[in-house]
């Protein structure tokens, strides 16, 4: 059983997101969730959020015991980009690119041995 979540339009760009992301693929949700809490990233407080709504989700939805859960799969897509302006010399303009992510965190539980 998966229990998944989703975060859509955030605004961090993906290529930022990613470096976070694979630090915590793979990882048991205790010590993916300390690891976020000490990364001076500004994407950790995103996805530590993030995991901490799968993991709600994984205990009231499907009952899943939390200290089984693993980050099975994560990953960050890239979502729209917002395109802005700014005035540069000349009277020229230079675009500006903010870019959004979609953050999916999906978890499962370790098989006991």
């Amino acid at each position: 059983m998966e229990a998944k979540a989703q975060a859509k339009f955030v605004r961090i760009a993906p290529r930022k997101a990613r470096i976070v992301m694979d630090l915590i693929r793979e990882k048991n949700l205790d010590e993916a969730l300390s690891m976020l809490r000490f990364i001076p990233k500004r994407a950790s407080g995103i996805i530590e959020k993030l995991l901490q709504s799968a993991a709600a989700n994984a205990e009231h939805n499907y009952e899943m015991n939390k200290d089984d859960l693993y980050v099975y799969k994560a990953y960050v897509d890239e979502g729209p980009t917002l395109k802005r302006f700014i005035p540069r010399a000349l009277g020229r303009a230079t675009r500006i690119r903010k870019r959004t992510s979609h953050i999916t965190v999906i978890l499962r539980e370790r098989e006991g041995d």
